[in-house]
C-alpha cells in the first residue's frame, strides 16, 4: 500500500479482464497512473481496449531500472506475461484499491524459495544472511 506520496516508480501491466487484453508500462508514480488508466484519462491504448485494472507491478528504486524491466516484458511472449500475473494475482483481483488504503492486499504471498535453491541463496544473501566472515 502507498501511505505516503513520495513517488512509487514501477513497472505495471493493465487488463481490461481475466485473460483479457494487457498492457505493459511503466511510470514514476504509479497511483496516479493506475488512476489515469482506471478512469480513462490515459489516452490511447489503455483507454482504447479498456485496460483499467492494475493487475501486477512490480517496484523499482530507480527509473532507468523501471524502463528496462518494462522493455523486457514487452518483449515477453503473452504465456509469461499471463504466468507472471498469476503467480501473484491468481484471481486478477485489481490492485489499485489496495494501492490507496482502501482495500487488503489481494495478492497470493511470495513463495519462499526452496531449501538450498539457487533463490533460496539469493534470498539470504539479499537479507545480509551470509556474507564475509
Amino acid at each position: 500500500m502507498v501511505t505516503d506520496r513520495r513517488p512509487f516508480i514501477a513497472a505495471y501491466i493493465q487488463a481490461n479482464r481475466p485473460f483479457g487484453t494487457l498492457y505493459v508500462g511503466m511510470t514514476s508514480d504509479l497511483l496516479t497512473r493506475a488512476n489515469d488508466h482506471r478512469y480513462g484519462r490515459q489516452k490511447g491504448f489503455t483507454s482504447r481496449y479498456g485496460c483499467s485494472v492494475l493487475v501486477w507491478f512490480e517496484q523499482h528504486d530507480l527509473v532507468t531500472e523501471a524502463i528496462r524491466r518494462e522493455k523486457a516484458l514487452k518483449s515477453w511472449n503473452r504465456p509469461w506475461k499471463v504466468d507472471l500475473i498469476e503467480k501473484r494475482n491468481p484471481d486478477w483481483a485489481d490492485l489499485y484499491p489496495w494501492l490507496c488504503g482502501e482495500a487488503p492486499d489481494p495478492r497470493a504471498p511470495l513463495e519462499t524459495p526452496a531449501e538450498g535453491s539457487v533463490e533460496h541463496f539469493l534470498a539470504l544473501l539479499a537479507r545480509g544472511e551470509i556474507g564475509d566472515s
